[in-house]
């Protein structure tokens, strides 16, 4: 147990040269992130028309999107549909395997 503590103490003295280190750097940088933005980091503010502006845009993206996918989809929907006949031919063709595999085990 003693050597489990001579190594904690190394890398209690580590992490101290380093959190040292790690100051000096963030002093001559200015901050620790190395942004140059104001001094509390926040972003510039969005007039509220601006901000309209923006709102009407996305909604007009996502409303363009929305009409290409609606018409493709549409079509898409419409493309393949199984009769009422063919459904029950594929329903008694999977029965009579079935009935075939009962009968084999």
């Amino acid at each position: 147990m003693a050597e489990v503590a001579v190594v904690l103490k190394q890398l209690q003295e580590e992490r101290s040269r380093i959190e040292q280190a790690i100051a000096a750097l963030a002093q001559l940088n200015g901050s620790l992130d190395g942004s140059t933005s104001g001094s509390n980091g926040s972003r510039r503010p969005l007039s509220t028309a601006a901000r309209s502006r923006i709102a009407a845009a996305q909604r007009a993206r996502w409303a363009k999107l929305k009409a290409k996918k609606s018409g493709r989809v549409a079509a898409k929907a419409g493309g393949r549909v199984m009769s009422i006949a063919a459904r029950r031919k594929i329903a008694a063709a999977q029965r009579a395997r079935w009935a075939k595999l009962k009968k084999a085990a």
